[in-house]
């Protein structure tokens, strides 16, 4: 299915399915499409095993790889997605899974989903989208054994989280990153056993969220584990493996004796300041750090981990 042609007012779309259930869409090959898959107030269907291909400019004239509005019960399973405006897009969708798909090159996100409870994703590859994947105002999500990578600019993330509770964020990946999960008024969301390698933040925690949890995570060469906009924090950090982490274990219980705080005082300087990031790699900002580690006045006091692991876990 070949260019279904541009059209802001009717959604073009090569396959459009309205007000349909138990539908299946598998196999098929879609290029240059405004819409490849297009479902609104759809259940039950399936869509597997279809190569999705555009070559879009803007975000102004591209549609989504697959679209879903007002849906539920909905399974969409390897599928390969390139060069749209969102990758997969879900609004109003209700127990829908997402499993093993690849969206790359896509203009804005890999995946973007808003008003969507109750969904799970599981084993899929972001990469090289304008963003990874962008989770809004959205309750009980489990993103599971997913892949983040080179979702790399001045706004983009592995994971946006925006007024999300009650979610949960184990065994991903995230490697080269801007930003591995960047976190704003979300509650709730327990964050297990992931790695985050060699991303410019790690995570980025905003003090309007609160009561979650970062458990056995590893953490290695970010530029910044953690950073946030406030000296306090209402959330727990608990047994996670820092790379930067330069503690003792004298009673070889795999555990550092000493607490570890993540937060260094120069990312803070740069979430008020962003140009200031030029000094990096620079001897001042390492002795600004140090001193905070000794001395620490302005990093938030609760932000700690009291556990830190003293190997990386597996």
């Amino acid at each position: 299915m070949i260019n279904s042609g541009v059209s802001f007012i009717d959604d073009n779309a090569a396959i459009k399915l309205e007000e349909v259930k138990n539908c299946t869409v598998i196999n098929n090959e879609f290029d240059q499409n405004f819409f490849a898959i297009y479902l609104a107030k759809s259940s039950d269907c399936k869509i597997f095993n279809n190569k999705i291909y555009a070559t879009k400019k803007s975000e102004a004239s591209s549609g989504n790889g697959i679209h879903l509005w007002y849906c539920k019960n909905i399974t969409i399973e390897n599928n390969f997605v390139n060069g749209h405006r969102d990758g997969i897009y879900l609004e109003f969708a209700r127990t829908c899974h997402i499993n093993k798909n690849l969206s790359e090159n896509n203009l804005r996100y890999g995946l973007h989903f808003m008003f969507s409870d109750s969904c799970s994703y599981t084993s899929n590859t972001f990469k090289h989208n304008g963003a990874g994947v962008a989770v809004m105002y959205t309750k009980y999500v489990e993103m599971t054994n997913n892949r983040f990578e080179n979702n790399w600019g001045s706004a983009s993330y592995g994971i946006l989280l925006k007024d999300i509770t009650d979610s949960k964020i184990t065994n991903n990946y995230f490697y080269r990153n801007s930003s591995g999960i960047y976190i704003e008024g979300s509650n709730r969301i327990t964050v297990y056993k992931n790695e985050f390698m060699e991303n410019g933040w790690a995570i980025r925690l905003m003090a309007n969220s609160m009561d979650n949890t970062f458990t056995q995570n590893n953490f290695i060469g970010n530029s910044f584990d953690i950073a946030t906009n406030s000296t306090q924090s209402y959330n727990e950090f608990n047994n996670n493996f820092w790379s930067e982490y330069q503690g003792y274990d004298i009673d070889k219980n795999g555990i550092g004796d000493i607490p570890y705080r993540p937060v260094k005082l120069f990312s803070l300087i740069v979430e008020k300041n962003r140009p200031t990031l030029i000094l990096l790699r620079s001897l001042f900002v390492d002795i600004l750090d140090a001193a905070e580690r000794i001395f620490p006045v302005l990093t938030p006091e609760t932000l700690i981990d009291n556990s830190p692991s003293m190997k990386r876990i597996l």
